[in-house]
């Protein structure tokens, strides 16, 4: 690069030189820097295509491009913004500003899969640069507006792969304050920072807001910059802005990434306006290009029209991007640019005393939301627009005037206390503070009047800053505590103007949201503002509400919580309720519900796909695809659709090696099968494939699970409950019941838990009896090494409720027992683990053990002392199984020496017919003294008295 340029900054580099071998002991560093800034300016300046430098969300930045419009009347403006973002523009005069342009992607490729959803933000106030310079382009006939910034993108092309990148999106908190909710509008979207101006040096920021006396950045810039610049004329806001980004640029910390990106920001940019300069054939003389001021201040090789073309632009990844317009907030945007709170609130109420002070007639789109009607025709708009310029373009050829040095040798303008606003501001703060709780009077509000006149001395300003009067609001009223929702800091933001929320209009929503809102008008409400709104469907009374049932219970599974909240009404399998009430707030979350319209056109599509998406994705399990067929029946009454995510669930089960997930599928299983049992007369064949299958995969992982420490009790039991709750079934599609037999028999576990749950599968399946059980108990209580155990035990014999609920009376007793034999050191340790095994895995099982230990248990006080168990007060058995046999013998042959009797008997029990001797060793009625032994043993009796 050849040496600096001889021009009109020539006084000023001599002065800065001087200045440098002053301060420094000679023109190294320090000159170098200096006259290196100055270089900046000069060289900005120079350039036929007129640079506009910004800085984002700034008044004094939207008020010279007002001014600068309406003098030069650009038939082109560059503008610094994502390339793609372009077609969504035209659809900001159907918002209510402020807003934000999104580019969304769901589905990546090139991308690290973790980095998905892809999502990028920019923000758009009417405060600001860059939607004066939209709003003059769009409503301007023979001008045109041009994206030059990389595209979205380049923007993840050119994030960092080893780590550092977009974390995935955070789920929306639904414990979360309104204020965090208003913070929260633009999720973990990556915010395009236009016209960034914030020192990169920390040192540097720390000086300023020392030197300054005042507390964070925002507060430096309104006092240092926006309040100078708030009149000055166009060259001297132009070249301050230029220099402020060049000496932030020189003075950022060697970052090589963070430089590396700015760069290649800059080449994009002068290679995309010299492309369309070539393209167009516009003069450049004719163009603006407006860009952040850190960028106007760059020094790469490619900076400006005669730049070198030696930047390639990489091509776009296959990535499909989505556009659209968000809501967006003061909150939201000083949260993601980490401006002070309250800043961007106080920057819109300067832009509105700017516009009246100045007299600047500011640009909106027609149609605004806010603006006014405008009577006069664009032919005639235009004409006007020249009349207003208040001169006439200079010469491009001619050298810039050098305001730098009158500017900065300018002591500041000391502006009269205007002791009227201060009085009103004080006024209105204490009458807010009262209606918040607070214990404010006129005192105070004299106080708070002092006080920020005092501040604003301290801090060496003329008058009280928006700044000083928060602080001085805040010593005086708030005092120790806060007694209700806002802070003092925070009702000074609302009286200065409030978090102004946007809004997407109707016109600008993606087609599913508009469908959405088209669905939901039978319940006149107006759903598109922002607060809760109560929704009552008599379904009963009027049968189209239902259709707008099924659309709210598709918004409750797909968006975050609160956006649809039923108070009355369910959903289930093979239920539907008659009436419900909803608490809708989809104007609150209505940035979710325009993300979803970028992943289809209708509720449903979007739906599927994710169910889809759920049960083929790589981390899938078989609950999982349960859970999904169940939703696909419930919310979208799909058949097909149910049938095909069946079909998955089976080929899923067949590749999981464990019984992680069996307490889950058991649940899913059995409602499923319940609801098509009860609604259809056959099954689904994916159900009698998934039983089938079901029961030889989990027979064979039985024994492993059984002697795997990592599998639970619980998901044990559970997978016994699988095999003993579709035995009938499976046995009936031809299953070999063997099979679950062999899978017992070869299970040996060592866990006590799991012991006394394999004891209760082998009462179940005959090769256990209940007085063998009872002894095995009886001899663990009664043995002193085992007894510290008992407790683990009972627990296994607790969630062997769930394969043989058939044993709820034999847990009573086994329980009971404990509590009489147990000692208090074993007893009293053990029953935290018993009530959480209960509250976390055996919920379902409290009721049957509560409904059988009151049919237990005497009812009353009274009747404990002379109670007696039942298991204690059993009849005793006969004295053997022999004596049993040969008494049975007996009767029978009663039975063929009295045929009469037997007939009468038969008469008694509801037999009809008389007996006949059979062709074997007695009657054929003979069946009846298997099913009533103690008929015949008292028959027998009878006849033997």
């Amino acid at each position: 690069m050849s040496g600096p340029p001889e021009g009109a900054f020539d006084a000023l580099r001599s002065q800065l030189r001087e200045a440098a071998a002053t301060f420094a002991d000679g023109p190294d560093a320090l000159g170098e820097i200096l006259l290196g800034i100055v270089d900046d300016v000069d060289r900005a300046v120079r350039e036929p295509l007129e640079i506009f430098p910004v800085c984002h969300h700034s008044p004094a930045s939207a008020t010279a491009m007002a001014r600068r419009l309406r003098e030069k009347q650009p038939k082109v403006v560059y503008l610094e913004l994502c390339e793609d973002m372009a077609p969504l523009l035209t659809e900001l005069r159907n918002c209510t500003l402020p807003v934000a342009v999104q580019s969304f992607a769901s589905e990546i490729e090139g991308f690290p899969l973790d980095w998905a959803p892809l999502s990028v933000v920019a923000p758009i106030t009417e405060a600001s640069a860059e939607y004066q310079a939209i709003a003059y382009t769009l409503d301007t006939p023979g001008t045109e507006l041009v994206l030059v910034d990389r595209s979205s993108d380049h923007v993840f092309q050119w994030e960092p792969r080893g780590g550092e990148g977009t974390a995935p999106a955070v789920p929306a908190d639904p414990d979360a304050s309104p204020a965090e909710e208003e913070s929260a509008l633009h999720g973990d979207s990556v915010g395009l920072e236009i016209g960034d101006l914030r020192p990169r040096f920390a040192e540097l920021e720390e000086h300023l807001l020392r030197q300054g006396r005042v507390r964070h950045w925002s507060e430096w810039w309104h006092q240092y910059v926006e309040l100078p610049l708030g009149d000055c004329d166009h060259d001297t806001y132009r070249q301050v802005m230029l220099l402020i980004g060049s000496l932030f640029r020189r003075l950022a910390p060697g970052d090589e990434r963070r430089v590396r990106v700015d760069e290649d920001r800059e080449r994009y940019m002068w290679t995309r306006m010299r492309e369309h300069l070539a393209a167009s054939g516009t003069d450049p003389a004719d163009c603006l290009y407006v860009c952040g001021a850190f960028h106007a201040a760059s020094r790469v090789e490619e900076f400006g029209v005669h730049g070198a073309d030696t930047f390639e632009i990489t091509p776009r990844t296959a990535t499909t991007w989505q556009h659209g317009l968000i809501p967006s907030s003061h909150a939201a945007i000083e949260a993601q640019f980490g401006l002070a709170a309250g800043s961007v609130t106080i920057a819109a109420s300067v832009w509105a005393k700017n516009l009246t002070r100045s007299g600047v007639k500011p640009f909106r789109l027609t149609g605004q939301a806010g603006a006014r009607k405008k009577s006069t025709k664009p032919a005639k708009r235009a004409a006007a627009v020249a009349s207003q310029g208040s001169s006439a373009s200079p010469d491009p050829s001619a050298l810039p005037a050098d305001k730098l040095s009158g500017f900065l040798r300018r002591a500041p303008v000391l502006d009269r206390l205007d002791e009227e606003e201060l009085l009103g501001w004080s006024v209105d703060i204490v009458r807010a503070a009262r209606r918040n709780g607070y214990l404010a009077s006129t005192a105070d509000a004299i106080a708070v009047f002092e006080t920020s006149i005092l501040l604003a001395g301290l801090r060496d300003r003329a008058k009280p800053t928006p700044y000083d009067f928060q602080d001085a609001a805040v010593t005086c009223i708030e005092k120790d505590r806060v007694p209700g929702r806002r802070d003092v800091r925070r009702l000074v933001e609302i009286m200065m103007g409030g978090d102004r929320i946007g809004r997407v209009g109707y016109d600008a929503l993606p087609p599913l949201a508009r469908d959405v809102h088209d669905r939901l008008a039978p319940l006149g409400l107006r759903l598109e503002q922002r607060g809760v709104r109560r929704a009552l469907l008599d379904i009963a009374g009027q049968p189209e509400l239902e259709r707008c049932s099924d659309v709210l219970w598709m918004l409750r599974y797909l968006m975050p919580p609160g956006a649809a909240r039923p108070i009355m009404g369910e959903r289930r399998l093979g239920e539907r309720s008659i009436q419900e009430s909803w608490d809708l707030a989809l104007g609150t979350h209505q940035r979710a519900l325009i993300e979803l319209g970028y992943e289809g056109v209708s509720i449903e599509q979007v739906l599927e796909q994710r169910l889809r998406r759920a049960a083929y994705g790589p981390n899938a399990t078989t609950a999982s695809v349960l859970a999904a067929v169940e939703d696909a029946t419930l919310y979208l009454h799909s058949r097909r659709l149910a049938d095909e995510l069946g079909t998955r669930a089976l080929e899923v089960l067949a590749t999981e090696r464990s019984v992680d997930g069996a307490p889950e599928v058991l649940r899913r299983v059995r409602r499923v099968l319940a609801y098509y049992r009860t609604s259809e007369s056959v099954l689904p064949a994916w159900i009698e494939s998934f039983v089938k299958s079901g029961y030889a995969h989990y027979c064979t992982l039985l024994p492993t699970a059984f002697a795997d420490d990592d599998a639970t009790v619980r998901q044990v039991a559970a997978t016994l409950g699988f095999l003993f709750g579709m035995e009938s079934l499976a046995l009936s599609l031809g299953c070999d019941r063997t099979q679950l037999e062999l899978a017992v028999a070869q299970s040996h576990p060592e866990e006590p838990s799991k012991v006394a749950l394999l004891w209760a599968g082998q009462v179940h399946l005959g090769g256990l009896s209940r007085a063998e059980l009872r002894s095995r108990c009886d001899e663990l209580l009664g043995n002193p090494l085992v007894l510290p155990a008992y407790p683990r035990y009972l627990s296994g014999l607790v969630y062997a409720l769930e394969p043989v609920p058939a044993l709820t009376d034999f847990v009573v007793e086994a329980v009971s027992n404990a509590f009489a034999r147990l000692p208090d050191s074993v007893l009293l340790p053990w029953l935290p683990t018993l009530i959480g095994t209960l509250r976390a895995g055996g919920a379902e099982f409290a009721p049957l053990l509560i409904r059988e230990a009151g049919r237990i248990f005497p009812g009353r006080l009274a009747a404990l002392d002379e109670w007696v168990p039942p298991w204690r007060a059993q009849p005793a058995p006969p004295a053997s199984a022999v004596s049993r046999a040969s008494g049975g013998a007996r009767g029978l042959a009663l039975l063929v020496a009295h045929p009469h009797t037997c007939d009468a008997v038969a008469r008694l029990l509801g037999c009809e017919g008389t007996w006949e001797p059979g062709a074997g060793d007695g009657p054929a009625g003979a069946a009846l003294l298997g099913r009533y032994p103690a008929t015949a043993e008292a028959v027998e009796a009878l006849l033997a008295g």
